[in-house]
Formats: structure tokens, sequence, C-alpha cells
């Protein structure tokens, strides 16, 4: 190797440049994609619990005169409230279970937001704000102010950036809040929302629960959602349907919330993963390559080992040992590089108006692409020199130097 150092220094260079760019071809994708995943899944919870309004299945004329033909025009909704009744209950019930991670009581209200002549239809959610903080993030898309401010200040809410910027606000400023009700509030605002999503920033604000339950004119038993994080995603689906047997309301799975946002990422992962591979694929070719080549040069030195009592294992193990060592030094060198580059990018300045929380681009640092790159490096290594070591293990002495 050593006397010919330039063969071998091309192979190992193919080793690092494939390894390289495959951490950070998979690095910088998965890590798009887990923000892309990020901006929906973060605040959304695992299991969504409200009471949904449905028609009544059986009109009060049909039990009145039943099995009859009973016409009935302009039928109105029956005027339920949307409170989930026994809610503390089955917040501590499902506080039990062990594959749940948090639970957190919600009231969300239809409210307008008033300032001057001017009123923006919305939703001011009242929440907890600690448990908003721990199981969804709320505190990533504050752009300005402090989310732990509702709990400081009484009467405080956090508005979504559109909402300021169409009613010309200010952090510390007042806005008045009318509720569904008809009651009117000011509220001092103590920081802005931006979730990237333009149309939720035009009508979503946060409240703390308590302050939610007095605009509905409630008290603090009254709450029209349940939000459930759990430890594995894959557990809401038969979660959510336990909820709607037992507790007769609506539970969602985040799965069927967002059904097509997980056929877009299932894609997206197929794709990175397929490219990464296939980079990893055409490398191992070109090493198998050029260490075929280099058995063909290296015939005579071969047919001379031979002749002197070399084996052909021994040979061959003279030429895995070759594979082996220019597989471990460029797969150590594709991790370093791939790593730096990757280090490199993830500090490359990212700032667009949508993603105001995001500062420089997203790079997945998983132990596990470097492990996969260096295992593909020494499998692909040792099966390019195996391969053709066999050939070398076979060679008659006596044939090459006649030939010579």
């Amino acid at each position: 190797m050593l006397s010919r150092l330039r063969q071998p220094l091309i192979a190992a260079l193919g080793v690092t440049f494939g390894i390289g760019t495959f951490i950070v071809l998979v690095s910088f994708m998965t890590g798009l994609n887990g923000l892309l995943d990020g901006l929906i899944l973060n605040r959304t919870p695992h299991v969504h619990i409200y009471k949904e309004l449905k028609p009544t299945k059986r009109q009060a004329l049909e039990n009145l005169f039943p099995g009859e033909l009973n016409i009935i025009h302009s039928i109105k909704p029956k005027n339920e409230p949307v409170r989930i009744a026994g809610a503390l209950q089955i917040i501590d019930d499902l506080k039990e279970r062990e594959d749940v991670r948090g639970v957190t009581p919600q009231v969300d209200a239809q409210v307008f937001y008033v300032s001057g002549n001017t009123a923006m239809g919305g939703v001011a959610s009242g929440v907890i704000v600690e448990n908003e903080l721990s199981l969804f993030h709320l505190e990533d898309y504050i752009i300005e102010g402090n989310a732990m401010d509702l709990v400081r200040f009484n009467n405080s809410i956090i508005i979504g950036a559109e909402i300021a910027k169409t009613l010309l606000l200010e952090v510390g400023d007042r806005i008045n809040i009318r509720s569904s009700t008809g009651a009117e509030f000011a509220l001092r605002i103590v920081g802005f929302y931006q979730s990237g999503l333009a149309e939720i920033d035009k009508i979503q604000s946060y409240v703390t629960l308590r302050t939610a339950q007095v605009m509905m004119g409630e008290g603090s038993n009254y709450i029209t959602d349940i939000n459930v994080k759990l430890y594995d995603i894959a557990d809401a689906p038969p979660l959510a349907k336990v909820i709607n047997s037992h507790y007769n309301l609506t539970a969602t799975d985040i799965q069927t919330a967002n059904s097509q946002f997980e056929a877009g990422t299932t894609i997206r992962n197929l794709i990175t993963y397929a490219v990464s591979i296939t980079l990893l694929i055409v490398a191992g070719f070109g090493i198998y390559n050029i260490l075929n080549m280099l058995i063909y040069e290296k015939m005579n030195d071969i047919a001379i080992l031979k002749a002197v009592g070399y084996t052909g294992r021994d040979v061959n193990l003279i030429f895995i040992s070759q594979a082996l060592i220019i597989g471990f030094v460029g797969g150590i060198s594709g991790l370093l590089i791939g790593y730096f580059l990757s280090a490199f990018i993830d500090r490359i300045p990212f700032e667009i108006d949508a993603l105001p929380t995001i500062k420089t681009y997203p790079v997945n640092f998983d132990p596990n692409f470097y492990i996969i790159g260096f295992s593909f490096a020494m499998i692909s290594t040792f099966l390019a020199g195996f391969l053709p070591s066999r050939k070398a293990k076979d060679v008659d002495p006596v044939e090459i130097i006649r030939g010579q």
C-alpha cells in the first residue's frame, strides 16, 4: 500500500466523500423534516377530547308516534352546552394511565378583538401555562414577551402576531375582548404568538384557564377541551377509541387529525433515505472497481508470494486487510468531514418571517447516522476486497511467471 500510495489513497477518498456526503445529506434532510413536523406536531395533542355537537338521531315526534311516517320541517339543533361534564374526573383517570405523559384542560372561547372601531373574530384559548410549556413547547412560538407573564399579571393575554399587525398593537398595550356572551374585558398584552401558519396567527390568542372561564361567565369546573400527550404517539388511536366508548365524548387522535401531513412526512423521509442509500451504494461500487484493478495490477506480486510459500488463504487475507484499512481510514475521515460540514450548515443564518424562532438551518446530529455510515464503510470495503481477492487466491504462479 505504501509503495503505491496513489491507488489506496483514491480508494480511501472514495469512501471519505461517500460517507461524508451521506452524513451531510441525511442530517440536513431529517433536520428539515423534523422542523416541518414540529410546526404541526409540537402544538397538536396526541388525543384531543371535546364534546361534538351532533344532530339528534331520534326526534321527539318519532317517540310520540313510533312506526309511522313523520315529516318534520325546519328542525333546529338542540341548544346543548359545549362543556365536558365530569372533565376533572376524566383528567384524573387519564393521568393514572402509564402510557400518558401529560393531560391538560383547555377552554376555547369565541371572541372579538376590539381596538378602536376595528373588531376581528378569533379564538382565545384558556390554558394552564405551565402545562403548555412542558407539553406543547409554547415558548418556541412566542416572538416577543414571556409566556409566564400570563401567570404573573392578572387579566393578561398573548395574541397572534397577525392580530397585532392588523390592529397596530404592541406589548404592553390593552385590548378589549368581547366574548360570545356579550361581555367585554380589557386585557393587557404581554406577548405575541406566531406559529408560522398565517391563518392561525390571525385568530389565535392565549389567556389563563381562569381568565377564559370568567370571560365565558362560568365557574372553575367549566372545560371545553382536554388535550393528552403520550409517550408513544402510536398509542393515540387505541386510546381515542377507549375514550369514545367509555365517556361518550369525541376523541380525535393525531394520526386521524393530520392524516395528509403524515403522508407527506412519510414520503419526504422515504426520498431522503433512498437518495442517501444510493450514495452509499455508488461509493461502494467505486471502491470495488479500484480494489479490483489494484489486484489485477499486482498479479506479478501475488505470483511471487505464492511461489515463496504463501497460500491462497494468506493472499486473501492480505487484500481483505488492505480493504479494511482503506475502509477504516476513509470511514473515519468521512465521519469527520460530514460532522464539520453539518456543523457549518447548522450555523448558517436562516431567517424568514413565517418562522421567527428559527435562526439557523436545521440539522439533525443523530449518532445513529454516524454508526450507519461507518458500518457501511467497513462492510462495503470488506466486500470490495473479498470478491476480487478470491481471484487472487486462485492465481497459478507458474502461469504468471511463464507469461513474463
